[in-house]
Formats: C-alpha cells, sequence, structure tokens
C-alpha cells in the first residue's frame, strides 16, 4: 500500500541519495581502497560479498558488503558456522561499519537510500506479520531509525516497529536527525551487541 510521504519523498530524497553518495564515494575513495587491500590480504578473494536482498516492495537487488568471513570448510565441504568463520579483522570492519561502505553503490545504482530500514535476508519475507511487512513500503537504508535505537542491542521486533514508524514518518528533517546521529554512532562504536562477535540470530517469526 503506498501511503502519500509528501514531495521530500517524491522529489527530493532520491536526488539527495546521488549527492551525498557520490560525495561519499569520492571523499571516502582512499578509505575504501586501504580495505580492499587488506581484505584481499587478510581474507582472499572475493573482496566483497553479494547477497540477494529484499528492496522496496519486496524486489530483490544484490546487496554489496566488503568481506568480514574466511571460507572454512568442514571435512563433508560445508561452510563452518559464522562465528568460527568471522575473524578479528571482520569483526573490527563490522564494528565500525566498514564494511557497508561498499553499499554506496547500491545507493547510486537506485536500491537503496541513505536513510532506510536495513535491507535484510530474503528469507525472511515469509515471516514477516501484516505490520512488520509495511517496511518494504520505502527504500531499504544504510542507516535507518532502528540503528540510531541499538542496532544489535534491542530485540527483532522493536527493530521492525522503529522501521515502519520511520515509514509513516519520512521527512527531509528526520532523514538528517538519522544521518547525524549514525555519524556519531559509527565514531563512538555504538549500539553493537556485547557478544563480541557483532552476529545476531536469525529472525524466526513473531509469536
Amino acid at each position: 500500500m503506498e501511503h502519500n510521504r509528501g514531495s521530500y519523498e517524491k522529489y527530493i530524497k532520491r536526488p539527495q541519495d546521488l549527492i551525498l553518495s557520490g560525495l561519499a564515494f569520492l571523499v571516502l575513495s582512499p578509505i575504501i581502497g586501504v580495505v580492499a587491500i587488506l581484505v584481499r590480504k587478510k581474507l582472499g578473494r572475493p573482496i566483497l560479498f553479494s547477497q540477494n536482498r529484499p528492496g522496496r516492495d519486496e524486489k530483490i537487488f544484490k546487496l554489496y558488503k566488503f568481506r568480514t568471513m574466511t571460507d572454512q570448510r568442514d571435512d563433508q565441504g560445508k561452510l563452518l558456522p559464522d562465528k568460527i568463520r568471522l575473524t578479528k579483522f571482520g569483526k573490527f570492519l563490522r564494528s565500525t561499519s566498514l564494511d557497508e561502505l561498499p553499499e554506496l553503490m547500491n545507493i547510486i545504482r537506485g536500491d537503496m537510500s541513505i536513510v532506510g530500514p536495513r535491507p535484510l535476508l530474503v528469507k525472511y519475507l515469509p515471516l514477516y506479520n501484516e505490520k512488520q511487512k509495511r517496511r518494504h513500503e520505502v527504500k531499504p537504508g544504510l542507516s535507518g531509525l532502528a540503528q540510531v535505537n541499538g542496532r544489535n542491542a534491542i530485540s527483532w521486533e522493536q527493530k521492525f516497529d522503529l522501521d515502519v514508524e520511520y515509514v509513516d514518518n519520512v521527512t527531509f528533517i528526520g532523514d538528517w536527525k538519522i544521518i547525524f546521529r549514525t555519524c556519531k554512532k559509527v565514531f563512538v562504536r555504538a549500539g553493537i551487541n556485547n557478544q563480541n562477535d557483532d552476529i545476531m540470530e536469525d529472525f524466526g517469526g513473531t509469536k
């Protein structure tokens, strides 16, 4: 169901996304280059991790991130659990959000926005209730209301409630508040869980 979110979303948000992501890509290109070299050296190829994710109206797109895990496998050739494959270097990339810099390409391509609900796994789609499905009424974002209000420290249900709250209140001022709060949290590395692995349990549906 498409809701009227005003002229901001229709005429300003997309150009704003292009300008901000383009500027960020230019300014951060030295950091992106260094991270790419380190990922290649410490984790090997491929440098980028790609995965299908649902975007606006549940349209599937290819999300790009820097790789943070090894390809360690067991005797049967199956990948080991994420907690084992996530390296110390990978944890650092995640805690500083450096692994998400390639998502700037997704924003430039139009798959994502600077601000919006985070794009989650395709396998979660059948698990959402009617309210939670509304998070897909807008483009997914590099950061969102849930990310500046706890990130991995809050429950899935709390995240989805914040996502829907954002969907109902997309504004220029609201987006910039989230952008500034995101920058602050990245610098202080806040909102990461305390398990020292930065891996949250899968969403299993709301009972």
